[in-house]
């Protein structure tokens, strides 16, 4: 059967939010950090950006950074954004004391009711938990999560963060930039690597404890 011009534009846009519709569905782990992680390995292809090794070495550059900026942690505290970035943060904040001897206070941060989007998703977002047992009051904050996408998040965790106090300092680090994504005015000062991506595409870090093989970071597309 022909079809008129109008008539294929037709289905070539079904089509097209059909696809759209199935990658949504299948990157909803985003949301959840859960089991469902491993949905993603299923359905996308995926490229191995850093092994474990790769992955170790760029953790230890990162806290050598922050040890040359901030000496003695004496008025530092650090904040891993819930839900990916809570890994990170336990990761560098266990490097940290492991090279200097300094336990840096260690706190997680929720934003979900934060977000921008809070009332705009079809399925509700589940909040996780906020820990941080300090005042942040005139304190140096180092903001830590595991990828820096449209930098929404990271707006989230700014307003997240004043309930707690007013900080003489906000800082992010993450381990994965990536460029060309941003719909804010947002930019980390600590970055482990600098990833390329285009819409579409996931940029992964997986670590042991959240059940896989090795600890990687992955670009998915």
């Amino acid at each position: 059967m022909r079809l008129s011009p109008f008539e294929f534009f037709l289905r070539l846009n079904h089509t097209l939010q059909a696809k759209r519709r199935y990658r949504l569905n299948s990157c909803l782990y985003l949301q959840r950090d859960s089991a469902e992680t491993h949905i993603l390995t299923a359905v996308m292809k995926d490229r191995l950006i850093l092994d474990s090794e790769q992955l170790e070495v760029m953790i230890g550059r990162l806290c050598m950074q922050l040890i040359e900026n901030h000496g003695s942690f004496a008025d530092t505290v650090l904040l891993g954004m819930q839900p990916r970035g809570s890994h990170a943060a336990r990761r560098i904040a266990a490097r940290l004391e492991a090279i200097s001897g300094i336990a840096v206070p260690l706190g997680f941060l929720d934003a979900t009711f934060f977000r921008d989007d809070f009332r705009r998703r079809p399925l509700p977002l589940q909040p996780n938990v906020t820990e941080v047992p300090f005042p942040i009051e005139n304190q140096r904050v180092v903001l830590i999560d595991d990828v820096l996408f449209t930098g929404r998040s990271t707006r989230a965790a700014l307003d997240a963060m004043i309930g707690f106090g007013r900080p003489a300092l906000v800082e992010l680090l993450v381990l994965a930039d990536r460029r060309y994504s941003r719909e804010l005015p947002v930019q980390a000062d600590y970055v482990g690597i600098t990833v390329d991506s285009v819409q579409g595409q996931q940029v992964v870090v997986e670590w042991k404890e959240k059940g896989f093989a090795e600890d990687a970071v992955r670009l998915f597309s």
